[in-house]
């Protein structure tokens, strides 16, 4: 737990990184770029190329589960997400990439935006329901990740815990909720603040949380952690974190709320992937693009993750709601591509 002082500085990396995604191009890029050399250009004829955001360690067994069932070989290139997208805007049609998986759905925004998407097969796109997946069917979603409040049960009951995120700036409040500006996912629930309640009204909550002393953390884990220990009351998490606790979740101090349904507190963002447009015909693309919305990755995901599948039919996560009954609200996960808009917003109001 740190000042918001101290949080500017460790966070100048991640401000640098988020506007990345949408300036389209960085030195870092370019380095990646420059690595890609004429060998490797010509081994993506004959290999699948994926730009994956995602780690290695998550995405490295199912691969290998991939190329034993198709025997399709694949090539991953491994960075984080908003460095990707910004490199496929870069590369425009010249990126060696057949597919992008990410780790949020407003990298999938941008890239579709950009046009660099090729529109996906109906089996592939018809594969999640609408509300987790593009609408117009350049790109899939693939897990889902809720937004939830954990609170300290020794101090709290789940009644006395707000289901709406807006509460967190009342006076009541002050000192007792912790945040990780810095983290993707929190700049994506305020890009959908933004999108859905407006610029005013998603300024307006970030300058209660300052006013109301919220305490800044680096990392979501780090979060859960203090709420299990007593050293703060409410964290703003993505539900894995709890979920995958080593021990059972259900027996920690951190307990977990989700958002009241239909508001954006419940917000449900998505990992996802996409087909390049210049790999459209690329049967070896669908093919791996419609794995990962196959039971066999589904069920993967959730075991590793903890993340809630988004094909019918499989049980998500133990010990969370399912997700028919988060009542997530009504957006279009691609708009949660301006990041930029947000990364100046958190930067304007100081947490960045």
């Amino acid at each position: 737990m740190f000042t918001l002082r101290q949080a500017a500085a460790r966070t100048a990396a991640a401000t640098a990184a988020a506007a990345l995604l949408l300036a389209g191009c960085s030195s870092s890029t370019d380095t990646t770029a420059d690595s890609t050399d004429t060998t490797t250009a010509e081994a993506s004829t004959e290999t699948l190329v994926v730009y994956s955001g995602r780690d290695a360690e998550l995405i490295d067994p199912l691969i290998e589960q991939f190329e034993q069932s198709s025997g399709i070989s694949v090539d991953v290139r491994y960075a984080g997400t908003t460095e990707l997208a910004a490199q496929l805007l870069e590369e425009g049609e010249d990126t060696p990439a057949h597919v992008f998986l990410s780790q949020d759905a407003g990298a999938l925004g941008a890239v579709s935006a950009a046009g660099l998407f090729a529109t996906l097969p109906t089996e592939i796109s018809d594969a999640v329901a609408t509300e987790y997946t593009s609408r117009d069917g350049s790109w899939v979603g693939l897990t889902g990740r809720a937004r939830v409040v954990a609170y300290d049960s020794e101090r709290l009951s789940a009644d006395q815990v707000p289901g709406d995120i807006f509460a967190f700036t009342e006076p009541e409040w002050n000192g007792r909720v912790a945040i990780v500006p810095t983290n993707a996912s929190f700049q994506a629930h305020v890009t959908a603040i933004r999108v859905l309640e407006g610029e005013d009204r998603a300024r307006e909550w970030l300058e209660g949380l300052i006013a109301n002393d919220a305490q800044i953390f680096a990392r979501n884990g780090e979060v859960l952690e203090a709420v299990n220990t007593g050293a703060v009351e409410i964290g703003l998490i993505n539900h894995y974190y709890w979920a995958r606790s080593e021990q059972d979740p259900t027996t920690l101090r951190a307990q977990l709320k989700f958002g009241d349904p239909g508001s954006v507190s419940a917000l449900v963002n998505v990992t996802g992937a996409g087909i390049i447009n210049t790999a459209a015909e690329s049967e070896d693309a669908r093919a791996f693009v419609e794995y990962l919305v196959s039971s066999d990755a589904q069920t993967y995901f959730v075991e590793e993750t903890y993340e809630y599948p988004l094909a019918p039919g499989l049980d998500g996560p133990r010990d969370v709601p399912p997700l028919d009954q988060l009542g997530e609200p009504d957006i279009d996960l691609s708009q949660l591509d301006s990041l930029e808009q947000t990364v100046q917003l958190l930067t304007s109001v100081g947490l960045l």
